[in-house]
C-alpha cells in the first residue's frame, strides 16, 4: 500500500511501519542526548540562569521550559551518567529521562549516582509511569531516612490551587497525601458510576467533575438524582515486620507506588483503616491468597484479581484496578478455558477492556505465571507481569560507590 492510498495495510506492512516509527524514536532520543550535552557544556562556562534565558530565545520556548531543560542537562551529565548513556543508545528520550531525574533531585550527588548505576540495566522497555515507580523504589532503598523525611515535608506542604484557563474553564488542583487523594478519587468515581447505572447520559468524566463540584459546594450530590452513600477504598500493602516496626521496608499504595514505612504505619494504624491478611510468596512477593471470612466465591475471586494486579494490566496503563473491570481473557462459556478463575481473569480499565473486542487486537494470559500479553493489529506483541504485591527484599549489587560523572 502506498502512503497516499486508502484501505488497511497488510500486517507485515504495518509491522514494518511501526519498526520505522520505533527507529525514529530511538534516533530522536540520541539527538536529544547530544543536545543536552551541548547545553550542559554551555553551563560549564556560564551561569545556568543566563543559559536558560538564551535557550528560551534560541528554541522559542517558555522560560520555565528552558530552565527545566537546563536543569535536566546538568543533572544528566553530572549525576546520572547511565541514564544519559541510555538516551545515547536510544533507550530513553528526554521525557523518560526526566522521570529518573525528578525523584533523585533531593539526593546528595553520591546517592544519586548510586541510584543511577543500580538502574542502568533496568531502564529499557518501561513507560514513564513505570520508570517513575522503579526510581522511587530504588531511592527508598538507597535513602530510606531521607525518603521518610521528604514524605513528611511534602505532606506538610499540601495545598489547593485555582488555575484559570481559557474558554470558560479553570483547574482546581489539590496536592494531598497520596492515600487521601486516592480515597477521595475513589469516592467520586463510585458516585459517578452509580449515577451512570441509573440512566445518566453524561460521560463518566463529566459526572466525576460534576460530583466533585457538588460535594465541595453543597456537601452532597445534587445533580442527576441522589447517589447512595459510598465507602472509598484504597489498597496499601505493608509487610508485617514493617507494621511491627522491626524493619523499614516501604509500603505500596496501589496505583501510586512506594510509600515510606513511617507513612505506611500511620495509614495502617489510623482508626478508620481495615486490615486484611494477604499471603505472598516470600521469594517473589507475588500474591498467593486473600484472607476472607464469608465472601461468596465470585466476590472473593474478583477481589483476588484486583489485589493481585494492582493496576490495569494493559502495558503502560497505571489506572488502579479497583476503578476498572475484571475481565475474562478467554470469553466465559468457551469450554473449560473460559472459566471464571484467577488464571483466566485480568484487571483492565474500561477503555482497555473495550479494546479487546476491536478487530486486530487479541489478549492472552499465561495460566501459570499470569503474564498478560497483548497482540496489536500491526503484529507487535507487548506483555506485562503482575507486579509483586510487596518488594520481596531483593539485594542490589552495589556498583562502584563513586562512578565517574562523565
Amino acid at each position: 500500500m502506498s502512503d497516499e492510498g486508502g484501505g488497511d495495510a497488510a500486517p507485515c506492512d504495518a509491522l514494518s511501519r511501526m519498526d520505522r516509527v520505533r527507529a525514529l524514536g530511538e534516533h530522536i532520543a540520541r539527538l536529544q542526548a547530544r543536545q543536552l550535552r551541548e547545553i550542559a557544556a554551555c553551563v560549564d562556562r556560564r551561569d545556568p540562569a543566563d543559559v536558560a534565558a538564551e535557550l528560551a530565545l534560541t528554541l522559542t520556548i517558555g522560560d520555565h521550559h528552558a530552565r527545566r531543560t537546563v536543569d535536566l542537562a546538568m543533572v544528566l551529565v553530572s549525576r546520572l551518567p547511565s541514564t544519559l548513556a541510555a538516551m545515547e543508545t536510544g533507550v530513553l528520550d528526554a521525557y523518560k529521562a526526566s522521570k529518573v531525574a525528578e525523584p533523585t533531585a533531593y539526593l546528595p550527588d553520591e546517592k544519586a549516582r548510586l541510584v543511577d548505576a543500580i538502574l542502568a540495566d533496568r531502564l529499557s522497555g518501561k513507560d514513564p509511569g513505570a520508570l517513575r515507580q522503579a526510581v522511587n523504589r530504588v531511592v527508598a532503598r538507597v535513602d530510606p531516612d531521607g525518603a521518610a523525611d521528604r514524605a513528611v515535608r511534602r505532606r506538610a506542604e499540601r495545598r489547593v490551587e485555582l488555575i484559570h484557563g481559557g474558554d470558560g474553564t479553570a483547574v482546581l488542583r489539590a496536592e494531598l497525601p497520596a492515600e487521601v487523594a486516592s480515597a477521595a478519587y475513589a469516592r467520586v468515581d463510585r458516585i459517578a458510576r452509580s449515577l451512570r447505572r441509573h440512566g445518566e447520559t453524561r460521560t463518566t468524566d463529566q459526572l466525576r467533575a460534576d460530583v466533585l463540584a457538588d460535594l465541595l459546594r453543597e456537601g452532597h450530590t445534587t445533580t442527576g438524582g441522589s447517589a447512595p452513600r459510598t465507602r472509598a477504598e484504597v489498597f496499601v500493602h505493608v509487610a508485617l515486620p514493617t507494621l511491627l516496626g522491626t524493619d523499614d521496608r516501604p509500603g505500596e499504595l496501589a496505583g501510586h507506588g512506594p510509600v515510606p514505612a513511617r507513612v505506611a504505619r500511620e495509614i495502617a494504624f489510623d482508626s478508620t483503616s481495615t486490615w486484611r491478611r494477604l499471603v505472598t510468596d516470600p521469594l517473589t512477593g507475588s500474591l498467593l491468597d486473600v484472607g476472607r471470612a464469608r465472601y461468596r466465591p465470585p466476590a472473593a475471586t474478583d477481589e483476588f484479581v484486583r489485589v493481585r494486579d494492582h493496576v490495569c494490566r494493559f502495558p503502560g496503563c497505571h489506572r488502579p484496578s479497583r476503578f476498572g473491570d475484571v475481565d475474562h481473557v478467554v470469553a466465559w462459556g468457551r469450554g473449560r478455558n473460559g472459566r471464571t478463575a484467577p488464571d483466566n481473569l485480568v484487571g483492565l480499565c474500561r477503555r482497555h477492556h473495550r479494546l479487546k473486542d476491536v478487530p486486530g487486537w487479541s489478549f492472552r494470559l499465561n495460566r501459570a505465571t499470569h503474564r498478560f500479553t497483548v497482540h496489536t493489529p500491526s503484529g507487535l506483541t507487548h506483555g506485562t507481569d503482575p507486579r509483586p504485591l510487596l518488594d520481596p527484599g531483593e539485594h542490589f549489587t552495589t556498583p562502584d560507590p563513586d562512578p565517574p560523572p562523565f
